[in-house]
């Protein structure tokens, strides 16, 4: 039972992190290779601050949150002056600094050792130390993230996006800035990849930089490519897809001394076949050129 719950609050976790990148990257159509990288200033700053000033969780995850939006659009001014391969690698250029920072600056982060025993979320009062109450709390944010993406997407800043994304000149040419929807959308998509990250510290109550890796932004990615992006419904199938299918693996009674190895190319099989056949995505509605 629980291991059904860690997966099922894992999940929850990785829905907030893909529906936070189709933001950026469903609806504005930019290949971001920087989101493991919000997701671990999330985790990291939260961490900070509640062990050090020991603040309520509310709080805590607010400052988080702030402090990931305004890196995100500090990176995102110079950026997103850019489109296609010089913006991917100004985003790659960004993960890989944030990761050395994480790493390497250990009188703060504890570089490789990681930071462990990161307390427990309360909440009014209520102590979230258990599965079923974490679960329940993983939850209940993604539904509220769910309903404030559901209106964004629909929203004529959700709709000027798909615009943009489509034919950026056309859009422009009817008053949308390219530049400046890009920007805010890249900064929400930061903030709310925090809250995952804040999420996931307070789970394992230990954060290392091995997390927060550009594999992990990645993977990320993958979740879109397999579920489907553009849409609602993607993010939510890649996810699940992409989070299970490890698991099952596990079951083909593969000897133990070759079985990593048999389940990863097994695993990168399926995703290959997959975007073969269907490179838009389970149920998507953009295909990532």
């Amino acid at each position: 039972m629980n291991y059904i719950l860690h997966l099922l609050i894992m999940i929850g976790i990785y829905l907030i992190l893909a529906y936070s990148l189709n933001l950026v990257l469903g609806f504005g159509g930019l290949l971001s290779l920087c989101h493991a990288a919000f997701y671990g200033i999330g985790a990291y700053t939260y961490t900070l601050i509640s062990m050090h000033f020991h603040l309520p969780f509310v709080l805590c995850i607010a400052a988080s949150v702030l402090i990931t939006g305004f890196l995100a659009f500090l990176v995102g001014i110079p950026g997103l002056k850019f489109r296609g391969d010089p913006f991917v690698l100004v985003t790659l250029g960004f993960q890989v600094i944030i990761f050395s920072i994480l790493y390497n600056w250990v009188s703060l982060t504890k570089g490789p050792y990681g930071i462990a025993g990161i307390p427990r979320p309360e909440i009014f009062g209520l102590k979230i130390d258990s599965l079923f109450s974490y679960l329940g709390l993983v939850w209940i944010s993604f539904l509220i993230i769910g309903i404030f993406f559901y209106f964004i997407y629909n929203s004529p800043f959700g709709l000027a996006l798909k615009a943009l994304r489509e034919d950026e000149r056309a859009a422009e040419s009817l008053g949308k800035s390219a530049y400046h929807y890009f920007l805010y959308a890249f900064a929400i998509s930061g903030a709310i990849a925090a809250i995952a990250g804040t999420l996931y510290a307070t789970y394992v109550t230990y954060i290392d930089p091995t997390s927060f890796t550009v594999d992990e932004s990645i993977f990320q990615i993958a979740i879109l490519l397999v579920g489907g992006s553009g849409n609602l419904l993607g993010p939510a199938v890649g996810t699940v897809f992409m989070v299970l299918l490890p698991e099952a693996l596990r079951f083909l009674g593969i000897p133990d001394s070759i079985a990593p190895n048999v389940r990863q190319m097994i695993y990168g099989l399926i995703l290959i076949v997959l975007m073969y056949f269907r490179p838009q995505g389970i149920v998507g509605e953009f295909k990532v050129r």
